[in-house]
């Protein structure tokens, strides 16, 4: 993540998809989103599991029994696979991905394919909170008590160099 700062040279909050940065103060405008991401996903994933429905079915009724069983076990399993990445990347980020989870070209066709398990661990997440915030938020946490404890150190230093001109 990348560190920016605010004004006073603070560090400034990341801004999180769908929430801005309402997740530092969680205002009314953030309790807002917290109810309609949710709602938004889950009309997202029930949507795409019509479409994955739709298209096998198409399949059923093309006569090709054995090709839907094997259709549907590719869809289930892809499902899954995108599900627990996405969960792993708002838990822990994107950087905590490694092996098979951290490809993203080679295994692009099955996330794509899963992309009704990804929407539903999103959903899942965002009833906890803020998809991705406990991440940013420790993140945030740490650079600005990092940022007090230097801006407190520069003060005393330039309070006693004061003292010693004055002295």
């Amino acid at each position: 993540m990348r560190t920016t700062t605010t004004a006073d040279g603070a560090p400034a909050p990341e801004p999180i998809r769908f929430f801005g940065t309402t997740w530092v103060e969680r205002g009314a405008a953030y309790w807002l989103r917290r109810v309609l991401v949710p709602l938004g996903a889950l009309a997202a994933t029930a949507a795409g599991a019509l479409l994955l429905r739709l298209g096998v079915s198409g399949v059923r009724l093309s006569g090709a029994a054995p090709l839907t069983v094997l259709l549907t076990l590719a869809i289930g399993l892809c499902t899954a696979l995108a599900g627990l990445r996405t969960w792993k990347i708002l838990t822990e980020g994107r950087a905590s991905l490694t092996g098979w989870m951290a490809e993203d070209r080679s295994l692009a066709g099955v996330w794509l394919v899963g992309f009704t398990g990804a929407l539903a661990a999103y959903f899942l997440r965002s009833l906890v909170e803020a998809p991705g915030e406990g991440l940013r938020r420790a993140v945030h946490d740490q650079q600005t008590a990092t940022w007090q404890r230097r801006r407190a150190a520069r003060a005393e230093r330039d309070a006693r160099k004061a003292a010693r001109r004055r002295a």
